[in-house]
């Protein structure tokens, strides 16, 4: 017992809310520690105080203890005095005797914790609205009422070497796939960090390559989540975050959304496409404009020449340095309305836009046309939101390499752009999987979303299979 207390005291000294609670338990001096604000006061009363000062039989062992005496759902062994020390500080109580040589952990976590709202980065017309907490019982419980399958697993790792963060996988035994569930363990378990306080520290372990593209998954909806473990995917759920990470994640995914499966099949298709156009328009419309208008003049009706020389008369700036300032200035606005209070962000992005786009017009910086071809790239990068990152710096790419060469240069961009994504790895698989590779390419739910029978059928035949 001494062992014990001593080196909890040394490890937790200075700590005021740290409790040692001395009680005398048939005859045996006994101390209770655990940290007050961690857990539920009135538990550590009733269930474990309570009980074992009402005891007056003898004890031999500290089975009896757990066997007899304590009323606690969830309580084990402690044998050393490291692991003593992770379960205090993971909000339970650690019960030492005087008499024996191992402890015993009890639970009684009482922490606050935020309750189960709508993840606000998803939100969705139609379907489930309930989103992962900061809680990890809480988060394993959402899947866990989703899939009532005996094959779901939860495996957990301590991560972290000063910050001990528990971290679960997650994965159906039939379904998942062996390869990306042993690329995942092993690369967790080679993890060698101090502090492991966010899903952004698996995501810098599980990725391969440098890429300003997601090759790794996220999301806030506990039924987002359940679809992919069904579909073979691995969960990883990181304690104190509502983003639980998915892998393989593939790059159609960024172009599907919840709604798709919880909505009317031909206009979330409909959505699909608008989503894929608007991904086209905002990487590659500025560039060609720019190359249009700097290198090929030709390809401009006649009409529309004159139309777009008036509208550029006075404006001082070439047509790429234009794009450049109003791509800024549309930047500085979406960051400022992101930073800033929510209505207040949201007033601010539509006054913002409409005053500058004017007020750059009127005092000649701009053309209208530069203003309408920036703004509508702008307004595509939000019906993608998940590719805001890559198509920002690629579509800088592309402008430069049009404003160069003209069409040639928006050319060797594309296939730049293409190489750099078909090299691309989540996982040990293809970024752009299915399309361009020897596997069987399955269109049910890739471009077009078929019907739902249709696409739970296939799920089931690549189970069989295995």
């Amino acid at each position: 017992m001494e062992i014990y207390l001593q080196y909890i005291k040394n490890k937790l000294s200075n700590n005021f809310d740290v409790k040692y609670r001395d009680i005398i338990v048939a005859g045996t001096k006994t101390c209770l520690i655990f940290i007050d604000n961690m857990c539920d006061s009135k538990t550590i009363s009733e269930f474990i105080i309570q009980p074992l000062l009402d005891y007056k039989g003898t004890i031999a062992s500290m089975d009896e203890v757990k066997e007899k005496i304590l009323h606690s759902n969830n309580l084990g062994d402690v044998t050393t005095p490291e692991d003593a020390l992770l379960h205090i500080l993971s909000g339970d109580v650690v019960i030492i005797m005087e008499s024996f040589s191992k402890a015993v952990f009890c639970e009684a976590k009482g922490f606050a914790k935020r309750n189960i709202t709508i993840p606000e980065t998803e939100a969705v017309l139609k379907g489930p609205r309930e989103g992962f907490s900061e809680s990890l019982a809480d988060n394993i419980a959402l899947i866990r009422r989703r899939i009532r399958n005996p094959n779901l697993k939860f495996e957990n790792i301590v991560m972290g070497e000063q910050s001990q963060t528990l971290v679960v996988i997650s994965y159906i035994e039939s379904i998942a796939d062996e390869g990306v569930l042993q690329y995942v363990k092993n690369k967790l378990n080679s993890i060698n960090y101090d502090f492991v306080l966010d899903t952004n520290y698996v995501d810098s372990v599980l990725k391969s390559g440098e890429t300003i593209f997601d090759v790794i998954g996220h999301s806030e909806k506990p039924d987002k989540i359940a679809s992919k473990l069904m579909e073979g995917r691995v969960a990883v759920i990181v304690d104190g975050t509502p983003n639980v990470v998915t892998v393989p994640y593939f790059f159609v995914e960024n172009f599907q959304t919840g709604d798709d499966y919880y909505i009317n099949r031909y206009y979330a298709n409909l959505s699909r496409i608008i989503r894929w156009s608007a991904f086209f328009i905002a990487t590659f419309l500025t560039a060609a404009y720019i190359a249009i208008t700097t290198h090929h003049f030709s390809l401009i009706p006649t009409v529309f020449v004159f139309r777009l020389a008036v509208s550029r008369a006075g404006v001082p700036f070439p047509t790429t340095v234009e794009v450049l300032l109003m791509f800024l200035f549309f930047q500085l606005i979406k960051e400022a309305g992101i930073r800033l209070p929510q209505p207040i962000g949201q007033a601010m992005s539509i006054v913002g836009a409409l005053i500058l786009g004017d007020a750059a017009v009127g005092a000649g910086i701009t053309s209208q046309a530069t203003v309408l071809i920036v703004s509508l790239s702008s307004i595509c990068y939000f019906l993608i939101p998940k590719l805001y990152g890559g198509i920002t710096i690629w579509s800088l790419i592309l402008i430069l390499f049009g404003s160069f060469n003209g069409f040639p240069g928006v050319y060797i961009g594309f296939f730049m752009l293409v190489t750099h994504l078909s090299g691309l790895k989540t996982c040990n698989y293809p970024y752009l999987y299915p399309v361009g590779t020897n596997k069987k390419i399955r269109l049910k739910d890739t471009i077009i979303r078929k019907k739902l029978s249709t696409i739970s059928r296939d799920i089931l035949k690549r189970n069989d299979k295995k």
